[in-house]
Formats: C-alpha cells, structure tokens, sequence
C-alpha cells in the first residue's frame, strides 16, 4: 500500500480501508491514531481542521506506509505511538510493559477513594505491586500530593518505564522505587504499607491461543500470565501480607472474568477484613476486588 500525491484525507481512507480488509478492528480509529502520530502528535481537532485537505507530505509518506503495514500486522497502535492515556494523563509504553487499560482506572477511583475516606488526616503509603508503565503509582501521586507512594516490579526495564513516566508528570522524586519480586522489596525493608494496590498477571495459561493477536503476539506474556488457573501471583501475594509489619488497611486487586470469587476467599483466609466488595468494569463483569480493615 502507498499514499504517494495524495491529501491527508485520502491517505486516511486508504489506509483505514486496507486496515479494515486485513481485520483489523477499529481501523478508523486506529488510523486517525496513526496519523495524529505521524504528524507530530497533533490533536484531532488539528488533523481535521488543519491538515484533513493538505497534501500528505512527501516525506513523511515512506513513514506512514511503515506505520500502516506495522498495524496491519497486528501490532498495537500503543507500541506503534509509544503513547497511551490513563486517567486523562499520558503515559509512554513499550513491548516491555502491558498497554494500560481502561478498566484499571476505576481501580485508581476506589483506591482514591477508599485512601481519602480512612486516612482524611494523614498521609497514608499506597504501594503498587507490579508497576509495570508505573500508571498507578503516577496517577495516583498525581491526584494525591500528600500521600506517600512505593512503586515495586520484577521487570528492571518496566521500573525504567515507570521512572520516566513518572519525571513527565512531576512526581518521580515522591515515589520510591523497588525492584523485586511481588511484596518481597517492602519485606526486605521492612516496610509498612497502609494501602496495596496490583494489576497483577491474572491471565490461564490455557488461555493463550484464544488471546487477541495483538495482545499473544506483542505484549510481555510475563504480565500476562497467571498459572493454570491464573491466581498464582494472588496466592503468593496474599501469603506475603503476614510478612508484613503489618497488614495493610486496604487491599485492592483487580482481577480476570469468573475470578473474584476466589480472590476474596484467598484474602478472607488470610486476615480479618471489615469489608471486601467487587467493583464492576463498564461490561457488568466483577473486575476489582476491594479488601478494607479498620486502620490500626
């Protein structure tokens, strides 16, 4: 496929065609994405009203046909841009971090939520377990001033991640961060986090050839990928909170489809919770599990 001589336009339906023709889902968005990118990371209000009947520029239109023949390949358009948004915020990813998605803010929302509501005075100390592109740790340092934060992840170059998007935002010198595995870091150091927060590897191993190509294909199967059932990194992490100085007033999990149940059994056995909730994703499916104690 090539774009040569034609307008902005033109190459929008072209390509947004040839995406559709390859399967590509969402291929009007996806090229709209592709060409904000490619023409500076402009809005859309920009594409459409400065650029829509301009000439594709010559040289940038070897470029676009890369673009174009990387997406029809069954690359994300995340990895392809480098940018995704979480939270209203933008935050760069790699194929060394999953790609943030949007039922993961409301887990941001309750954990907000929840922290405001039981430590109204203080400045409680939310550790995120998993950071991966670190979007929970930001948004939440972000939203939050006062409150400490400890961002933890296995992945050296998700750390890295993190780290950067952290200083784009303003608040990587208020998160301290760790590398290692699961709650190990704040054992270790015998941290005392008054909130946990994971996105944690959630996914049956069986599952994987029913995987979206874009996500089997592309993103780290480290993030992915939860063990036979897909609760093995619940299970480790809930038998860390007793290494803990002690358990956190706030636990929350999101979780895969049909899974909550057995979390919230997994933390019942573990400690004496006040409350432990699920909060739906947009699709009526039980994606976060909420455990809350009285703050000692």
């Amino acid at each position: 496929m090539t774009t040569a001589n034609m307008s902005v336009r033109e190459a929008f339906v072209k390509a947004s065609s040839f995406l559709a023709e390859q399967g590509v889902a969402e291929a009007s968005s996806c090229t709209e994405l592709l060409l904000q990118h490619l023409l500076g990371g402009c809005t859309r209000t920009e594409l459409l009203f400065r650029w829509w009947q301009e000439q594709m520029p010559e040289e940038l239109v070897a470029t676009w046909d890369q673009l174009v023949a990387r997406k029809a390949a069954g690359e994300p358009v995340q990895y392809i841009t480098g940018e995704q948004d979480f939270f209203g915020l933008p935050f760069e990813v790699s194929p060394a971090v999953l790609i943030p998605r949007p039922e993961t803010e409301l887990l941001v929302e309750a954990m907000l939520h929840e922290g405001s509501r039981l430590f109204p005075q203080g400045a409680p100390l939310l550790a995120d377990v998993g950071t991966g592109s670190g979007i929970i740790p930001v948004t939440i340092a972000h939203a939050r001033p006062a409150w400490r934060v400890a961002a933890s992840d296995i992945s050296a170059a998700a750390l890295e991640m993190a780290r950067k998007n952290a200083q784009r935002h303003e608040v990587a010198a208020r998160i301290e961060w760790l590398e290692g595995d699961l709650l190990e870091p704040y054992i270790e150091r015998g941290l005392a986090p008054d909130m946990v927060v994971s996105n944690p590897p959630y996914i049956p191993d069986g599952d994987l050839p029913a995987l979206m190509p874009e996500v089997r294909l592309f993103e780290p199967h480290t993030a992915l990928f939860g063990g036979i059932e897909g609760l093995d990194l619940y299970r480790r992490m809930i038998s860390q909170l007793r290494r803990l100085p002690r358990i956190p007033t706030v636990v929350g999990f999101e979780v895969g489809i049909g899974q909550a149940e057995a979390v919230a059994a997994l933390l019942r056995a573990a400690a004496d919770w006040t409350e432990i909730r699920f909060v739906q994703d947009l699709q009526g499916i039980d994606r976060h599990v909420i455990a809350i104690r009285s703050p000692e």
